[in-house]
């Protein structure tokens, strides 16, 4: 089977615009999260990790009307532009694009919108991206919860694997809209201060506003440095809840050990878990019972949500796309908000940045309706010298 990479990346956040900029502020602890009181939005204050509307149309008008576009469609191209202008790849019909989310343009439903509300259908978003940059296949959109961002690489390199594409292009993105805080808050689920993943004075999640995009190629021409291979990759719904996980944490643990078979490792090998993390309750217990019982209580694990809160279904490409910068300098960064371990099983935190060869990494995600990824990717061979 020929080899599958993740190559250039771009990620479109708070923590800066590109993401060379978001890795240096990660690693000198700097988080995107603030305390807001936005009374449009939500009553009562919240902490949030959002970008400006007017610093985004501040870039988009260097290469489009950006009257025409949404705010999360602006983002999405913005971050979607800089990994086709550096792959150089000609988009032709062997190129695929996959636009991953959650909710997508929800927020055109809102009354102050003034886009028709015919722009909040999925297919759409497909359409506006795929005819900005002129693809010759039709945009698919991936829109599974939370794991939607991780699953888009997973289905990428399917897609290369069927030898129906050479090259697909993933952008990913969600904001942080009254719809989706309402939700959230419905649940109880918001924390009004930054969050704590695993911690033991966790009290929820934070929500988060990014786009995410990617290249994932067959090509092993012009890699950039940190581009990582895929070795293994499997999804498994628990059947367990609408919005809660199983609580032995059987999806997580199915999806983790089919990643494995494939990859052909064991849990010993594989040297760092980016994690889904969320903060809440039943999400980091499920999840730290699923490492114990996968064997990985030992290797190191981190949840970014500290740093960009949840931004749903671009979480899980984002999240990758920092796990290949940290595999690139060898280094681990802390979980940012953890002090103390709030979960039954004993996990191994990451608490402060610490260096260590790093050649292969495994990450997870798990959303509503029970539904589990895991992707395992490798350090390339050029990158380790």
């Amino acid at each position: 089977m020929s080899k599958t990479f993740v190559s250039y990346n771009n990620i479109f956040s708070s923590l800066g615009f590109d993401s060379k900029t978001v890795v240096e502020n990660i690693s000198k602890g700097n988080s995107g999260l603030e305390k807001l009181e936005n009374a449009s939005l939500l009553p009562e204050p919240f902490c949030a990790s959002m970008i400006s509307s007017e610093k985004i149309k501040n870039e988009f008008s260097k290469i489009g009307d950006a009257s025409q576009f949404t705010k999360l469609e602006q983002m999405m191209i913005l971050s979607l532009k800089d990994v086709i202008d550096a792959s150089k790849i000609p988009l032709n019909e062997k190129v695929g694009l996959l636009v991953s989310t959650t909710k997508g343009n929800i927020d055109v439903l809102e009354k102050e919108n003034n886009f028709p509300e015919s722009r909040a259908y999925l297919s759409e978003l497909g359409k506006i991206i795929q005819n900005f940059f002129g693809f010759k296949n039709e945009a698919i959109v991936l829109s599974n919860a939370c794991v939607s961002g991780v699953l888009s690489v997973s289905v990428a390199k399917q897609f290369i694997s069927e030898k129906k594409y050479d090259h697909v292009f993933i952008t990913s993105g969600d904001l942080v809209s009254k719809f989706i805080l309402s939700g959230f808050n419905s649940f109880q689920a918001l924390s009004p201060e930054p969050c704590k993943p695993y911690d033991k004075n966790r009290v929820g999640i934070n929500l988060g506003e990014v786009s995410a995009s990617a290249l994932v190629t067959s090509s092993e021409k012009n890699l950039p440095k940190e581009a990582v291979e895929i070795l293994g990759n499997a999804t498994c719904n628990d059947a367990n809840h609408i919005s809660g996980p199983s609580r032995t944490g059987e999806g997580l643990f199915r999806s983790v050990k089919a990643a494995l078979k494939e990859a052909n490792l064991n849990a010993s090998e594989i040297d760092y878990i980016s994690a889904h993390g969320t903060a809440t309750t039943f999400n980091d217990e499920m999840e730290a019972i699923a490492f114990n019982r996968l064997g990985m209580k030992n290797v190191p694990i981190n949840s970014l949500k500290g740093y960009f809160g949840h931004t749903l279904g671009a979480s899980g490409l984002l999240e990758t796309i920092v796990g290949m910068h940290f595999m690139e300098k060898n280094m681990l960064f802390s979980s940012k908000g953890f002090s103390d371990l709030g979960v039954s099983k004993s996990i191994n935190i990451i608490k402060q940045n610490t260096p260590k060869s790093l050649n292969t990494f495994l990450k997870t995600a798990s959303g509503f309706g029970g539904c589990n990824t895991a992707v395992i990717f490798k350090k390339q061979l050029t990158n380790q010298l």
